[in-house]
């Protein structure tokens, strides 16, 4: 049990983290921004710059990125050294306020992105305080949202920044009219189930529609599907159990909750499930699940189908 609480988190910049590593007074208004919506000024962005910088040259990290959740998907990612160049022939690792706040990926190959002018094409990356910061492949992940140079949204994450504020201003309104004066913020939570289907690679290699779309398009039907429903709660088998076992670890590496796991109703189905968080952490921590869990599998020598109904007929 140690072992787990020690391991969860690990390679997250929590809130316990910058409660080490920050100064009382910037950890407090870093709080206002991200529990009362509260402007962050660049002093503060700076000063939590700097430990996470640290933080994460103490983890092996050499580079940052903000990684958004653009239109097509999956998650993207551009990264950038902590290098600087010192003026002697040197360098330096460095991380300012201005970069962990924004960044300027190009958006001109995303979704829309040759409707716009060409000066219009350039995208903004812009931090999202309230998810934090993590550590995945060597690498310093900021979660950020996405939007145009005109401040449209080009992600999933802003729309549904726009909506959980929403809900809090509406919620807030009716908190006060029945006279509770002492509520600061309402937020909302999720808590994504993820279902998935194990193969092992050699199948998966002799079968081009599921490399090509995820899903079977040819063939004769399978000779067991679910009629008897006997694999639903099952017992899980000792592949899969390994399998998952390594899942784990790695998800609560992330601060992922991961809690529930087991087998499906389909032959070769399988799920996980977390803990309720707040949503756009939620969403997150999903987006990393399905990430996870196919690089996981491959360690296995399976493949992670993530399709809901990769095989005709179940």
């Amino acid at each position: 049990m140690d072992q787990v609480t020690e391991l969860f988190g690990q390679n997250v910049f929590d809130e316990e983290t910058m409660r080490e590593r920050l100064p009382k007074d910037t950890f407090r208004e870093l709080q206002k921004t991200t529990q009362e919506g509260k402007p962050l000024n660049i002093k503060i962005a700076n000063a939590v710059a700097h430990a996470m910088k640290s933080w994460a040259l103490e983890k092996g990290a050499t580079h940052y990125t903000h990684w958004f959740q653009p239109m097509t998907g999956v998650t993207a990612e551009k990264h950038d050294g902590f290098i600087n160049p010192d003026g002697n022939g040197k360098i330096i690792m460095s991380f300012s306020g201005k970069e962990l706040i924004k960044g300027e990926p190009d958006a001109s190959s995303f979704p829309s992105g040759g409707l716009r002018a060409t000066f219009e094409a350039r995208g903004y990356t812009a931090w999202d305080p309230t998810s934090p910061a993590f550590i995945k492949n060597g690498v310093l992940c900021i979660p950020t949202a996405f939007c145009s140079y005109s401040g449209h949204a080009l992600d999933k994450k802003t729309p549904l920044l726009r909506s959980m504020e929403a809900i809090n201003k509406q919620a807030m309104r009716i908190l006060k009219l029945f006279g509770n004066e002492d509520v600061k913020t309402v937020n909302t939570t999720v808590g994504p189930e993820q279902e998935y289907f194990l193969i092992d690679k050699e199948y998966y290699s002799q079968r081009k529609d599921l490399q090509y779309t995820g899903r079977t398009l040819f063939g004769a039907p399978t000779p067991k599907g679910q009629e008897m429903e006997d694999h639903y709660f099952g017992t899980i088998k000792s592949r899969v159990q390994a399998f998952m076992n390594d899942l784990n670890r790695e998800l609560w590496k992330l601060g992922i909750l991961a809690k529930t796991e087991h087998n499906e109703v389909a032959p070769a189905q399988f799920e996980l499930a977390p803990v309720f968080t707040t949503t756009n952490m939620a969403v997150d921590h999903n987006q990393l699940t399905m990430e996870i869990i196919q690089r996981v599998a491959k360690k296995h020598g399976l493949v992670a189908l993530l399709h809901e109904k990769p095989f005709e007929g179940i």
